[in-house]
């Protein structure tokens, strides 16, 4: 992992967009600061697809969708894109699974959601489950205390024993039946709402991340760029960003995008 200082100012003027996680990428203890969101509302007015690429449930990706500074929101770790056309009034929203097959799949969930906390001392359903449609997320460490890495380990195994796909976050365990992640829905994205094929634009794009599930991404965006907080997951992640800014969550952010407008000439 390099410096962000390395990233080269070439590539930086000849990107069309920049992908960003929303948890300890954008925010910082838990908060969005305003600098942070004054930073996505900047690249947005520079011309650039903003996109945050979350874990986060269907509810909040509908309001990021309609009010933030962004062209769509990926959530729920792929499970789905919304997009909201301004024109037309309209939320575009794109699932993985049919309306069927996700109902099927919440009862399946559903007895993972009582099954891992018995199991896993400290381990809670996650606060925004009520607003998810695909996933199931375990509290880790964002509203009960940090679980230790043997926990989190078993809460992983759980989920793999029953059929389902696991990613650690920084603040979650999320599970889900299916075989998609982050990246196969940006590029079902960049495709429908750019009109791109991302295999051969992908060095037009910034990745911005911090944690385990943002794997799929640093290992495919040349220039994928971690927040300093990326660090504490350092022997943990199957692929890690090319570059690293000097500053943890929000701040790092900051400084991702700051870099990218300075060489662009938008600061």
């Amino acid at each position: 992992m390099k410096p962000l200082s390395a990233l080269p100012p070439a590539v930086v003027r000849g990107l069309l967009g920049v992908f960003t996680d929303i948890d300890d990428t954008l925010t910082s203890e838990g908060r969005l600061p305003a600098a942070a969101y004054a930073a996505l509302e900047r690249l947005y007015e520079a011309g650039l697809a903003v996109v945050p690429i979350t874990g986060r449930p269907a509810g909040w990706c509908d309001m990021v969708a309609r009010f933030w500074p962004v062209a769509g929101v990926v959530g729920e770790n792929g499970a789905f894109y919304f997009r909201y056309d301004g024109g037309a009034r309209r939320m575009l929203r794109r699932f993985v699974a049919t309306e069927a097959e996700r109902a099927e799949n919440r009862v399946r969930l559903a007895a993972l959601a009582e099954a891992i906390p018995r199991q896993v001392p400290g381990a809670a359903v996650s606060a925004d489950q009520l607003y998810r449609e695909a996933d199931l997320a375990i509290d880790v460490c964002e509203d009960v205390p940090p679980l230790p890495p043997a926990a989190v380990a078993r809460i992983v195994a759980l989920f793999e024993a029953a059929g389902a796909t696991a990613k650690v976050s920084s603040i979650h365990v999320n599970g889900w039946f299916g075989a998609y992640d982050k990246l196969s829905m940006t590029r079902v994205f960049v495709r429908d709402v750019l009109g791109l094929d991302l295999d051969a634009a992908k060095e037009r794009f910034v990745f911005c991340g911090d944690s385990p599930n943002d794997a799929p991404m640093f290992g495919f965006f040349p220039y994928a760029c971690g927040v300093a907080n990326v660090r504490d997951f350092e022997g943990r992640l199957s692929a890690a960003p090319a570059f690293v800014a000097p500053s943890r969550g929000g701040a790092g952010f900051v400084e991702i995008a700051e870099a990218i407008l300075a060489a662009r000439g938008a600061s």
